[in-house]
């Protein structure tokens, strides 16, 4: 998608691009004085700052339903026919390790990846709250509620461009809202929520009739204007509306979040690696199989997001659930190989967590519609990149998988370990409430197999 600022600006001649620049303006061209800068120029100072200061950031998958464990990452092939299903188990490059024959380009990738086979802590309700913050809704729910990690992570951390928000949620909104939310700000605020793409974040940065001196003068206005109200302030309300000012301002004036939007910006042979997921089967009241938003996840991390946070297909298979899985399960295993191998060939790998994971696993029984139901005992989580240790697997579940038998890893531990590689200490780290108590992030530790 592209990002216009429509209004007059300059000449309304036709360009080589056979677009005219009365019609729009594409928002990024930057010049001081007599000095322009070019976009090679930016892209290569950015270069430079990253490689010395990469961006730790994080891509979260939520896969919201509950995804099948038994059908994805915990096979149990000496289970009977009425619990194991229809796949089979295929090797991966890491000997000993085996996953669901879905993802056969993910199994080449194992080495690069790790699997936790025995998530426990989850609740029976179908929202993304939980994978994304460590807690539920009902906890501090008379203060906001707990923050998402997203949320809490721009509150510590800021925004590492001006220009570009650190926490975004690309998840389209699903019949089922909670399937498509992409992380709470809880008690931080609306300061501190997803910037939202597809919501009025994109329209509000459209300046209908307005040109970019325009609105430069009209911010010198409203400045001198609030001079006048600063001196009678005592309340700091007006240095909080500056800084919120600012960041609308800088965010509109920059090309960098617009750009990250477009995939025609991008490698063609890309795209097409990724896929987009079409078409979209299954969906029902869940989101879409947006292949394509992997990468532009991918994109907006070196804009210089922080925070991603995407929902993917709908899992919440009570009929069906192995036709589900294979539509489902074969997409991501396109976007997400893709995803894996595309921030390793730029360098990224290391500096950039991927989790994938739902709010809860599927009975280990099938019902007579081909599906599987509602199971909050255990769950997986699969999780890639931000420097953890790879090629392996954590915990694991009894013949049937029923319940965990080793090593149970709650919730907040994964969360946790998002934190840790966001370079953020949980066991240290608090965040004042509206009421000024210090709030730990979690109540656990992260996985120490990972770290």
């Amino acid at each position: 998608m592209m990002l216009s600022i429509f209004g007059q600006y300059g000449s309304s001649r036709s360009y080589c691009d056979r677009e005219s620049r009365r019609s729009f303006i594409k928002i990024g061209g930057m010049s001081f004085g007599a000095t322009a800068l070019g976009l090679a120029d930016v892209l290569r100072a950015e270069s430079t700052q990253q490689k010395s200061n990469p961006n730790k950031a994080l891509i979260q998958i939520f896969l919201g339903g509950g995804p099948p464990h038994q059908d994805m990452w915990d096979i149990k092939t000496d289970a009977p026919s009425e619990i194991r299903g229809e796949f089979r188990a295929i090797p991966t490059n890491v000997s000993g390790i085996q996953i669901c024959e879905v993802f056969p380009k993910l199994a080449r990738l194992m080495d690069k990846a790790a699997i936790i086979r025995s998530v426990v802590g989850c609740k029976d309700r179908h929202e993304s709250y939980q994978c994304l913050s460590g807690w539920i809704p009902d906890d501090l729910k008379a203060l906001g509620g707990r923050p998402s990690i997203g949320s809490a992570v721009a509150k510590l951390k800021g925004a590492l461009d001006p220009a570009v928000p650190p926490f975004v949620g690309l998840a389209e909104r699903s019949s089922h809202v909670q399937w498509s939310d992409c992380g709470s700000a809880g008690f931080l605020g609306a300061a501190n929520s997803a910037f939202k793409p597809d919501g009025p974040g994109i329209e509000n940065m459209k300046l209908n009739g307005i040109s970019l001196e325009r609105l430069q003068n009209r911010k010198q206005l409203l400045t001198s204007l609030d001079t006048l109200r600063r001196d009678i302030d005592t309340t700091g309300v007006m240095a909080g509306m500056d800084a919120f000012g600012q960041r609308a301002l800088d965010v509109l004036t920059s090309s960098k979040l617009v750009d990250a939007l477009d995939l025609s910006k991008e490698d063609p042979e890309i795209v097409a690696k990724y896929g987009d997921g079409k078409p979209y089967k299954y969906q029902f009241d869940g989101c879409a199989t947006r292949n394509d938003h992997l990468l532009i996840a991918r994109r907006l991390i070196e804009a210089g997001v922080r925070v991603v946070s995407l929902s993917f297909g709908r899992w919440d298979s009570h009929g069906k659930n192995f036709d589900m899985v294979r539509d489902h399960g074969g997409k991501l295993d396109q976007c997400l190989s893709a995803l894996i191998e595309d921030l390793e060939m730029r360098g990224m790998l290391n500096d950039v967590s991927i989790v994938v994971w739902g709010e809860f696993g599927r009975t280990p029984k099938i019902n007579k519609d081909a599906g599987r139901d509602h199971w909050s005992q255990v769950s997986c989580a699969y999780l890639a990149g931000g420097g953890i240790r790879t090629g392996q697997v954590i915990g694991a579940t009894n013949r049937l998988g029923e319940y965990a038998t080793l090593r149970p890893v709650h919730v907040q531990e994964v969360i946790a370990t998002l934190y840790h590689n966001l370079g953020i200490d949980v066991t240290n780290t608090t965040i004042a409430d509206p009421t000024g108590r210090p709030q730990f992030l979690v109540d656990h530790a992260p996985v120490t197999e990972l770290i």
